[in-house]
């Protein structure tokens, strides 16, 4: 089952109906509100694993961004 989960998904919610989601669901797992760029991390880390991991928070930044991109230019394509 693991095949058919995308790693990146769009999610949104009705208590904050302007922000949308970005759900990364392989590791390091996340949720990034596009809103206001927080990042929300599922996976805990430890503490020599923090800092190389917060070097990294940017990219994963840019590639959720980037998948978040992707999808809606399909639509409005």
């Amino acid at each position: 089952m693991a095949d058919t989960i995308p790693t990146f998904l769009l999610a949104d919610n009705a208590e904050h109906p302007d922000a949308v989601f970005v759900v990364h669901t392989q590791f390091p797992r996340f949720i990034l509100n596009l809103a206001n760029d927080e990042l929300e991390w599922w996976e805990t880390f430890a503490k020599e694993d923090k800092e190389s991991a917060t070097e990294e928070v940017a990219l994963w930044i840019e590639r959720a961004t980037e998948f978040y991109d992707n999808e809606v230019n399909k639509y409005t394509d």
